[in-house]
């Protein structure tokens, strides 16, 4: 039997799964502080990947890994099609107990 490529990335859509926008400017500016971050220096490096993301310059090699060491959750089924298309192991995810349970699948757990 073929063994998995180990997982190597993890992708998270964090405001459709968590329902929630994870990662707006308080929330960053709260990290920054808890894991005593240079915010200016933080902030700057977001808008510059953030500015490169919008003009569609992004590629999953921002990952720095191979598509078959890459897990995806996301909670839109078109978007899990797309990134099982590129080869990389989705999640859709629906809620929190199934998604533990296919992470624990993919022999990740906590």
């Amino acid at each position: 039997m073929k063994r998995s490529a180990p997982i190597t990335a993890l992708l998270v859509d964090v405001g459709g799964v968590l329902l929630t926008n994870g990662w707006d400017h308080h929330a960053r500016k709260r990290a920054a502080r808890h894991f005593k971050l240079a915010w200016a220096e933080m902030e700057d490096r977001h808008q510059l990947n953030f500015d490169i993301y919008e003009e569609g310059k992004l590629t999953l090699d921002i990952a720095q890994a191979p598509a078959r060491q890459v897990v995806y959750i996301e909670n839109t089924p078109m978007f899990v099609q797309v990134a099982e298309g590129l080869g990389i192991r989705s999640i859709l995810h629906a809620d929190y107990k199934s998604t533990c349970a296919k992470l624990a699948s993919l022999g990740l757990q906590n």
